[in-house]
């Protein structure tokens, strides 16, 4: 491992909106900030907003700014990634923000039902392999889990470069009947990109300058808190477009 590796995960443990759960207080537990995040480590009872996947912490931290009546908290495992949203954060003293790094497969043992008001899943890995499916983060497997922690009216918000990913959650949103607010294959294109939706990771700048689109989905679960399994059809007829993807991903 990398001197500047170790330092950045040196430098984590000083951050107070970094947390860092050891292994044995999440896996088959409940770790002791679940369904406590907002006495116990944001001392309000602002909305709690989760970005999954959030790597350098961009999107969490524009987010927070843009929003300073909401709590943002970043989830990743990647530890090295997430200190440049932390030391951004805790340089600006930003209140409104934390970085938790764990497994999403964990989510559950940190966050109580109905705890999390939105979620956030932005330039995901969109596990092209038909035998990765599972892996998915709007898989059904997954939007299982965000049921038992999002409230009611929550929303999940999907924003990726991905069209098969795009389409694949639409799928998924198709299956299941769930409500569905906004689907937009071309956020930037179309002009419907507010405030928000603008906000621009590194990622996703490269993928802008490339000129490919960006899109956008919008929904909740509604009352739905069982997701069966099934295979998307749609997995067996993109072949040529998700060996596109993939050589654009090897690109990067």
């Amino acid at each position: 491992m990398g001197k500047d590796k170790l330092r950045k995960f040196a430098e984590n443990e000083t951050f107070a909106c970094f947390v860092q759960p050891e292994f044995d207080t999440v896996f088959r537990c409940d770790h002791p900030l679940k369904g406590n995040w907002r006495r116990d480590f944001f001392h309000n009872d602002r909305p709690i907003i989760l970005e999954l996947g959030c790597g350098k912490g961009e999107y969490t931290v524009g987010l927070a700014e843009r929003n300073p009546d909401k709590n943002y908290i970043g989830i990743d495992i990647k530890g090295a990634r997430m200190w440049r949203g932390a030391k951004t954060a805790t340089q600006r003293g930003m209140q409104n923000v934390g970085f938790l790094r764990t497994r999403i497969e964990f989510i559950e043992s940190l966050f109580a039902e109905g705890e999390v008001d939105e979620i956030w899943i932005t330039f995901p890995d969109p596990q092209l392999k038909t035998n990765r499916a599972r892996k998915r983060l709007t898989s059904p497997l997954f939007l299982e889990r965000y049921a038992r922690l999002l409230k009611k009216e929550g929303r999940i918000n999907l924003k990726t470069d991905s069209k098969h990913l795009y389409a694949y959650t639409k799928g998924v949103i198709d299956h299941f009947g769930l409500p569905c607010e906004v689907a937009n294959e071309d956020i930037y294109g179309t002009g419907y990109a507010d405030e928000t939706l603008s906000v621009k990771t590194a990622y996703e700048s490269r993928f802008l300058e490339m000129g490919l689109p960006i899109t956008y989905l919008r929904f909740g679960l509604g009352e739905q808190r069982s997701f069966p399994w099934f295979d998307w059809e749609g997995d067996e007829i993109a072949r040529s477009e998700k060996d596109n993807e993939e050589n654009r991903e090897r690109a990067f």
